[in-house]
């Protein structure tokens, strides 16, 4: 494909995403299916280039007014990803000229909102928690994440998988925390490869993975994924507990449990009951209440610790989003906990980097429930055997797992467990 008509694509591209009415991934998606001639290499030049835009919007938006021709064509050369004598081709003089002067700015010269590319509402309560450690967090977010997989224990075996990963070209190492992850290397085409066709690799953060294991769930028990969305966790913990008891897959989306049907028909599990609810009130829910012997509830959250993999969500949330789902939360996790019976376990979990859906949340529920006895995070990793527990947890005792993307190298997790008194 012509220079020319790959930038006029990205710039087309950054134009609908721009808009902000549907995330970024499903509108790149759409805009593959109405350009069926892109090839892969182009695609993957159309997403790298939208997703740097949406990572340094604010530092672009300052570059572009000193540059010429439409404002999505300017964004789309300051974030082009794909070569730069590629790209150059398809530039006028002035172009060419423009761009080395923007690429000559030392970061240092550049106001600090224009070098972290956060909203303002994300950037005070981040430097509240963080102090001088917001400054590795922002520049890690700049950056795209890293691919993760999760074996499935249930069919393979960690090492093996690996060797056969190698063997097709794909090369990857033993995450460093959980005991079923790879860190692949580079973009490499899953799908094709053998390993994933039959289910003995998942797709799943190392961050996620550490989550399911936190459950600790057991053969022959009755779980719950409260919120299962497209299931990573629900397989992860299905495979734990050896395809054996029963494991309910709940979410008030339909269209996100159908997403999980194929993973589950690859997995090789059988245990595993999706079910669509109107809401965390549900009648299904109710007649559920005190058999469950273990609950997650990874609740809806801004998702602001996956910001690597969809920046958008900086740009389509404010601060009146994440007060509304904090309410949501504290209401979805008193729900979750009527399910459970004496003993059992409950894990709350979010991929938010933000205290108010964190700790606060975690805080009101115990002051709340008398009979919910907290439970330090770190103490549980360590007897599960999870290398540097310490490190991954926060507060009292260890009391919460707080992961970052500059300290951890996974996405932002926060998780707290109780166990129901009887």
């Amino acid at each position: 494909m012509h220079p020319k008509a790959v930038l006029d694509a990205c710039a087309e591209l950054v134009r609908e995403a721009l808009v902000f009415d549907h995330p970024a991934d499903a509108v790149a998606a759409r805009f593959f299916r109405a350009h069926r001639g892109l090839g892969p290499r182009e695609r993957a030049t159309l997403s790298d280039t939208l997703f740097a835009v949406l990572r340094r919007k604010l530092q672009y938006e300052h570059f572009a007014p000193s540059g010429s021709g439409p404002r999505e064509r300017r964004l789309a050369i300051l974030g082009f990803g794909g070569p730069r004598d590629f790209l150059f081709s398809a530039l006028t003089p002035q172009e060419k000229e423009w761009l080395q002067q923007c690429d000559a700015v030392a970061p240092s010269d550049l106001l600090e909102r224009h070098r972290h590319n956060l909203p303002e509402w994300l950037v005070q309560p981040l430097r509240a928690q963080l102090g001088q450690d917001f400054w590795p967090l922002a520049d890690s977010l700049l950056g795209p994440a890293p691919l993760d997989l999760r074996v499935n224990q249930l069919s393979a075996k960690r090492a093996e998988v690996q060797q056969e990963l190698k063997a097709a070209g794909i090369e990857s190492q033993p995450t460093p925390h959980s005991p079923w992850g790879l860190r692949v290397q580079g973009k490499p085409s899953l799908n094709r490869a053998d390993a994933f066709t039959r289910g003995a690799v998942e797709v799943q953060d190392e961050g996620s993975q550490l989550l399911a294991l936190l459950l600790d769930a057991r053969r022959g028990e009755m779980v719950t994924d409260f919120c299962a969305g497209a299931g990573g966790k629900t397989l992860a913990i299905g495979a734990g507990m050896r395809n054996t008891g029963r494991l309910y897959a709940f979410d008030t989306s339909a269209h996100r449990l159908d997403a999980l049907k194929p993973r589950l028909g690859r997995s090789g599990l059988s245990n595993v009951h999706p079910v669509a609810i109107a809401h965390e009130r549900d009648e299904r829910i109710k007649r559920l209440a005190g058999k469950m012997d273990r609950v997650l509830v990874d609740a809806p959250c801004s998702g602001t610790g996956t910001l690597r993999r969809h920046p958008d969500l900086k740009w389509r949330q404010n601060q009146a989003a994440i007060d509304a789902l904090a309410t949501l939360q504290l209401a979805v996790l008193q729900s979750a906990a009527r399910l459970l019976k004496p003993g059992g376990r409950l894990v709350y979990a979010t991929c938010s980097l933000l205290a108010q859906e964190n700790e606060a949340i975690a805080t009101a529920f115990s002051a709340a429930q008398p009979t919910f006895v907290a439970v330090p995070v770190a103490a549980e990793l360590e007897r599960l055997k999870v290398a540097g527990a310490d490190g991954l947890c926060a507060g009292e005792d260890g009391r919460f797992l707080r992961l970052w993307p500059h300290r951890h190298a996974t996405d932002g997790f926060f998780a707290a467990i109780w166990q129901r008194q009887a």
